[in-house]
């Protein structure tokens, strides 16, 4: 019998979680299989409560159900806690651990994948929900020189910087107060591409030998990947490796092993034709 885990959220049918995590498995010998579960909008405590009970070791969670999931669990790792939503859920005897790996993808795809230097880096961070809180707190370790979070509501982005203040004197505003700013690294963290549309960038604030990245992806260039490239970035990325590392985090919480991620990400590159 195999170890069983999956991914919930709503909608779920796209996801390419089960395919990443069978190829982890594959690569360090784990038994175990992994599943998309969609969980009702209202119904999503139930859902995890039930996989739980037919035997679940653990399950990943995405939109909409973070927040949620940040609420079931009776224990959390630190970046969980102050992202203040949770990916990973571990299935332990007596409780639920929750664990945000988001952020540390992120990173890893950006410093690792990407070769970007985060050290000293102007980041600018584009909007303050779910996934940019997500995100904040392991952007801040790596200790870049400066980092603006902008949102069409400004008092948000104020919030979301008020609470990184003891890590970081984060800046915040609305899109305007870009104006005259650049910025080596800017990060796509609202859903504009998910609705095809574009965002309201004032114009000079890629720096030379900027990189534009948007959380999203899809088949070919995102619409911000395409804004940003207009607007002068010289390198635009999307969101598919961070997804593939983040995934590697949960996997090592889980099993205890680190699998390769380049090979996986080579493969779903292909798949999408995005390589």
């Amino acid at each position: 019998m195999s170890d069983v885990y999956c991914v919930f959220g709503n909608p779920i049918a796209h996801s390419k979680s089960p395919l990443i995590h069978a190829r982890f498995a594959a690569q360090t010998g784990q038994a175990l299989s992994y599943e998309a579960l969609p969980a009702p909008v209202d119904g999503f405590a139930a859902a995890v409560a039930n996989f739980r009970a037919t035997g679940g070791r653990g399950a990943n969670v995405t939109v909409p159900f973070k927040e949620e999931a940040f609420r079931l669990c009776q224990r959390l790792t630190p970046r969980a806690q102050r992202a203040g939503a949770v990916n990973t859920l571990v299935f332990e005897e007596n409780d639920i651990l929750g664990d945000n790996t988001d952020g540390a993808g992120l990173v890893r795809d950006l410093a690792g994948n990407l070769g970007l230097n985060l050290s000293g880096c102007r980041i600018l961070l584009l909007g303050a929900g779910g996934a940019a809180r997500g995100v904040l707190a392991p952007l801040l370790a790596c200790q870049p020189a400066r980092l603006f979070i902008a949102n069409i509501f400004p008092e948000v982005a104020a919030k979301l910087a008020t609470g990184a203040a003891d890590l970081f004197q984060v800046e915040s505003g609305d899109f305007p107060d870009l104006a005259g700013q650049e910025f080596d690294l800017i990060i796509n963290a609202t859903s504009a591409s998910l609705s095809g549309q574009t965002l309201p960038l004032p114009p000079g604030i890629f720096a030379s030998g900027s990189l534009a990245y948007d959380m999203m992806y899809g088949k070919g260039e995102t619409p911000f990947m395409a804004q940003a490239r207009q607007m002068g970035a010289a390198r635009a990325a999307d969101g598919l490796g961070m997804l593939v590392e983040q995934a590697a985090k949960a996997f090592a919480l889980w099993r205890g092993v680190i699998p390769q991620t380049a090979p996986v990400l080579a493969e779903l590159r292909h798949l999408l034709g995005t390589t």
